[in-house]
């Protein structure tokens, strides 16, 4: 549905209050908002590596970017500082986050590359920003930090650290935020190759975007297998979210980046959003970080 192909397409959320898909292109620092009724694509610049985007219940979006937290206007463009993190890890940068039941914001860091598949091990950690704006760090020495989501009824909480080729449940306090007991749940088969980005259905079920995998996985919490598989149209799938008037549609993203010119030439498609219908199941509405 998106033809304006994305390095490292990511992060997308439907936004109900402008009827939109947000998302964020994290090599090519910008933030995306898309718009199914024009098919226009919007986007907004900022200085550093975005690795995702939440809505604000006052308006506008909340970023993680670089390795600090912060606001964005929209209309202005004006980016707003919240909190910078990890000063000591240069190399490090923000990757995928989501707000939680009760308006906080989770993201996760990770060491960037180095050179091609060299990256230092063990440098990333989970934060939750709260909404008086203070920080605590949720989990330490994780390669990737990435998709994330909350169950139904707010005793779960599901987390990606790609590097493992899994998917982590851990108990979730929706009264403090906090996170303990982490449980293993999936791991991905050879074929589904690395986890990504993740969402949740409206049946508690969880859809995996598998990168290089070319492919979403739908995974049962409670017996911890898969029951469906969608295929893609390009390998890099990052990550995936329920949107559309009635949340029944899933949008999926992708990237080019990593890719080698040969492949390139054989994947048209690299970088682009797709949208999957017909899934027979809804999403829920996106949590609002509180401030």
């Amino acid at each position: 549905v998106v033809k304006e192909k994305n390095r490292m397409g990511e992060c997308p959320i439907w936004e109900e209050r402008e009827n939109a898909l947000v998302y964020v292109d994290i090599n090519s620092q910008k933030v995306c908002r898309w718009s199914p009724v024009t098919n226009e694509v919007q986007s907004v610049s900022v200085d550093a590596r975005v690795g995702s985007v939440a809505l604000r219940q006052c308006g506008g979006y909340v970023i993680a970017l670089g390795t600090r937290f912060a606001f964005l206007d929209w209309d202005t463009q004006a980016v707003t500082t919240i909190l910078e993190l990890e000063q000591d890890k240069p190399n490090n940068r923000f990757n995928d986050g989501k707000v939680d039941p009760k308006g906080r914001f989770f993201a996760g860091t990770m060491a960037e590359e180095t050179a091609p598949g060299v990256r230092a091990r063990r440098q990333g950690a989970l934060y939750t920003l709260f909404p008086d704006h203070s920080v605590i760090k949720q989990l330490d020495q994780l390669d990737i930090s990435n998709g994330l989501d909350w169950s139904l009824d707010h005793r779960t909480f599901f987390h990606i650290d790609s590097l493992s080729y899994a998917v982590h449940a851990f108990s979730y306090d929706v009264h403090t935020g906090k996170i303990a007991c982490p449980k293993l749940l999936y791991h991905l088969e050879k074929e589904e190759q690395m986890p990504d980005g993740m969402c949740i259905d409206a049946e508690g079920k969880l859809w995996v975007a598998c990168i290089d995998g070319g492919r979403v996985i739908r995974i049962d919490p409670e017996t911890g297998k898969r029951i469906q598989t969608v295929r893609l149209p390009t390998p890099r799938i990052t990550s995936c979210c329920f949107g559309g008037k009635d949340y029944s549609e899933m949008y999926v993203t992708s990237a080019y980046d990593g890719l080698d010119e040969a492949t390139l030439a054989k994947e048209p498609h690299a970088g682009e959003i797709f949208k999957i219908t017909g899934l027979g199941v809804k999403g829920i509405p996106q949590n609002l970080y509180a401030a």
